[in-house]
């Protein structure tokens, strides 16, 4: 056996535990968020994912939800929200206008929000319904289990 044994079954029961334990921060804008609601309400019941808890302050969450629209005079505050959350953190980008701008094509909307911060997961649809909300999150768990850990005493020293 090599000496990675228990570090990879280690590396597994973090991503487990982190993947079912996501605290998320809604940055809401627009009409999308009526199915972020649909979704966390009881009949899809998104807490059975175990991304029920919502925080409303940045450094509790490692999730970031961007649903909707985002101007160009909000992409700041949007850095800022991003900049302040705890490590790891993930992007879902929900609907359109998050994803590419939507119907917006013009010099007052970011035409995607992954021009101003890193999106993990995309969720197109105008507005997308409930089931693709769910789907896109069991996407991230995937990619949240498959994540190796940062291990501090692997890191090189200056």
């Amino acid at each position: 056996m090599q000496g990675n044994f228990i570090t990879t079954k280690l590396n597994a029961m973090l991503g487990w535990a982190r993947k079912f334990s996501l605290f998320h921060y809604p940055y809401v804008t627009a009409c999308c968020g009526m199915e972020y609601m649909s979704a966390a309400c009881a009949h899809f019941d998104i807490d059975r994912f175990g991304a029920g808890w919502t925080r409303f302050s940045p450094r509790q969450s490692d999730l970031l939800l961007v649903v909707g629209t985002i101007s160009q005079k909000q992409a700041p505050i949007l850095r800022t929200v991003y900049d302040q959350m705890t490590e790891p953190k993930w992007v879902i980008a929900l609907g359109a206008c998050a994803v590419s701008g939507g119907i917006y094509d013009n010099y007052a909307v970011v035409q995607g929000v992954d021009q101003v911060i890193p999106v993990d997961v995309y969720i197109p649809g105008c507005p997308p319904r409930p089931e693709m909300v769910l789907d896109g999150l069991l996407k991230l768990q995937e990619k949240i289990q498959q994540q190796k850990q940062d291990w501090r005493w692997q890191k090189r020293q200056p």
